[in-house]
């Protein structure tokens, strides 16, 4: 995937838990260096919201699984992440 700077980037198919729902996604990150890994995107002081496409959310407890193009999850909300490992 090429970015808007003309850089090239990847995704990483991960989980995130709010106090509800467990939401899964693709997020965007640098091939590697600056920014690479999945903590990074975590801990960026300057954003308020992850980015995610292709999106399944679920509630924690069960039911049925909605599917998204887009969501933008607030951060705040995030109680635990974990990227997925393939085949997960």
């Amino acid at each position: 995937m090429e970015g808007a700077s003309g850089g090239e980037y990847r995704t990483e198919r991960a989980v995130f838990e709010t106090d509800l729902h467990r939401v899964v996604g693709d997020v965007t990150l640098p091939p590697e260096g600056y920014q690479s890994r999945f903590s990074d995107l975590l801990n960026r002081a300057d954003y308020s919201f992850i980015a995610l496409i292709d999106v399944e959310v679920s509630f924690l407890a069960g039911g049925e699984v909605k599917r998204y193009p887009f969501l933008a999850l607030g951060k705040a909300h995030v109680r635990v992440a974990y990227p997925l490992s393939a085949g997960e």
